[in-house]
């Protein structure tokens, strides 16, 4: 008797796009140089993304020596987090800037100085960027290159916010896909992100000062030279040269890959916890799970260059 070999069932792209199987998950370029941190600990909370770093006082200045073994754990982690530092809005503004110059964002409110953006979300208070994976202010044609967030005042359960590191996101696209954006370039416009929360009289007078702009699909890090995916869900509208239904379906296919959990961290905040990451390399996503309890977040965003 004779049996015969069941066929295979033909391979298929999931429709979500979250293509399953083992993922690569390289941390820093291949030929990155690991040394060991001399004026810090740094505790890794993720495989390649997100990393705690203790023993620091951000209230002090930064010696050149300080900020380069920082930029270099930003780089390889590409956000960091350090607990109960409690800064003031002026240190913070003070530590962001020995990255560059401070960003201001006349969409969002201010708080203390024009450069800070605060968040407070008490009972009742209109959603903004929850929910919504994103990176920061890619309608402008010099996105941010990073930010640094502090948390005031916490809920006491929730509120969480999580990073996904978009290197990570490109290296598991399928060799198609990859070869297919490659060149490629993406609209990003200010309107749909906003346009949740803001009226369009709100809107209207940003229209000259944040005319859409074209990016690269796949940004190459100016510092690390790892190719990063850079498109989000809240700026990027079309990609260029593309039908429009053409055009969604591989946006929401691209989109989709910062949902991806092995790409992810997840930091879980205490009052006076300050969060810094690199906007060029990551998309983050603030989790409004926290219901009418309060959440007061103060942000400083650092000035970027053209992606390319």
């Amino acid at each position: 008797m004779t049996t015969s070999t069941p066929a295979l069932r033909p391979f298929r792209i999931p429709a979500d796009g979250l293509y399953e199987g083992r993922r690569t998950l390289r941390r820093t370029p291949d030929d990155w140089h690991d040394r060991p941190y001399e004026l810090f600990e740094v505790i890794p909370l993720a495989a390649t993304i997100g990393a705690e770093i203790r023993g620091l006082d951000l209230s002090r200045p930064l010696s050149a020596a300080l900020r380069a073994e920082l930029n270099r754990a930003l780089l390889e982690w590409k956000a960091l987090f350090f607990r109960e530092q409690h800064l003031t809005s002026a240190a913070q503004r003070q530590f962001a800037a020995h990255w560059g110059e401070l960003e201001t964002n006349p969409l969002l409110a201010r708080g203390d100085a024009k450069e800070v953006v605060r968040f407070d979300k008490a009972a009742g208070a209109v959603p903004t960027f929850e929910n919504v994976w994103h990176a920061d202010v890619t309608f402008r044609a010099r996105p941010a290159m990073g930010a640094v967030l502090q948390l005031r005042e916490v809920p006491e359960a929730g509120g969480d916010t999580m990073w996904a590191d978009m290197a990570a996101a490109y290296d598991n696209l399928p060799a198609e896909i990859r070869a297919r954006i490659d060149g490629a370039r993406a609209v990003h416009d200010y309107l749909p992100g906003f346009a949740r929360f803001c009226t369009p009289a709100q809107l209207a007078p940003f229209q000259e000062e944040f005319p859409p702009v074209e990016h690269p699909v796949v940004r190459r890090h100016p510092e690390t030279g790892r190719r990063t995916l850079f498109v989000n869900a809240s700026f990027t509208t079309r990609i260029t040269g593309l039908p429009e239904a053409e055009s969604d379906r591989l946006l929401r296919l691209l989109c989709q890959q910062a949902h991806v959990p092995e790409y992810q961290v997840r930091w879980h905040w205490r009052a006076g916890d300050v969060a810094f990451w690199d906007n060029r390399a990551t998309q983050h996503y603030a989790v409004f799970d926290y219901g009418n309890r309060r959440r007061v977040a103060e942000r400083v965003a650092i000035a970027g260059d053209r992606p390319y």
